[in-house]
């Protein structure tokens, strides 16, 4: 669990000559943080707000507790910045979800310590979103360990229509698979 400022302040507060008052306020900022860390650590949901949108497959939500999560998309890839359509599919998705409510499902921690999950904006699954637009390719490796059956489909077709109607990156005579982009950056 990481600690932000207000809650390490709280922590000093608490251990400081302060005001009863002010320690009882201290002590119930501890306890919420505690509450929403146990909480989101039994149902593998985050629930809060888009503070942030570092690319097109990445955000970072601040929850009740006051505590940011970077959060990388499940089941997609979308266009490194520095590639065609990176910065496009950035702004997409932070327009579609800035500064808005969100609930992420979480799936795992990828090696990085990153979580990635299924986000969700209302009813919308802001990932499947990504990818009818065409901002963003269905990433199949991954997807095919911990996506259902039906997900992968819909994921699947959502690519496919992208793909057919040309919308986003798919405008291009060749786009470049993000993973590719990688892979060739590492190979230099």
């Amino acid at each position: 669990m990481k600690v932000n400022q207000r809650q390490l302040g709280a922590v000093m507060t608490l251990l400081s000559g302060a005001s009863t008052a002010k320690k009882l306020i201290a002590g119930v900022t501890l306890l919420l943080a505690v509450g929403a860390y146990f909480a989101q650590a039994d149902n593998g949901e985050i629930s809060g707000v888009v503070v942030g949108v570092a690319d097109g497959d990445t955000i970072t939500v601040l929850d009740a507790a006051q505590q940011q999560h970077k959060i990388r998309f499940a089941f997609i890839d979308a266009p490194e910045k520095a590639q065609p359509y990176g910065q496009r599919a950035k702004q997409i998705l932070a327009a579609r979800v800035y500064r808005q409510v969100v609930k992420v499902d979480v799936v795992e921690k990828d090696r990085y310590g990153r979580i990635v999950g299924r986000v969700w904006q209302g009813a919308t699954d802001v990932n499947l979103a990504q990818l009818k637009e065409g901002y963003a390719w269905h990433y199949r490796f991954y997807a095919s360990k911990n996506q259902s059956a039906e997900d992968f489909s819909r994921y699947e077709a959502a690519e496919q229509q992208a793909r057919a109607q040309r919308l986003g990156l798919w405008e291009g005579s060749a786009p470049q698979a993000p993973w590719e982009f990688r892979r060739s950056k590492r190979g230099n």
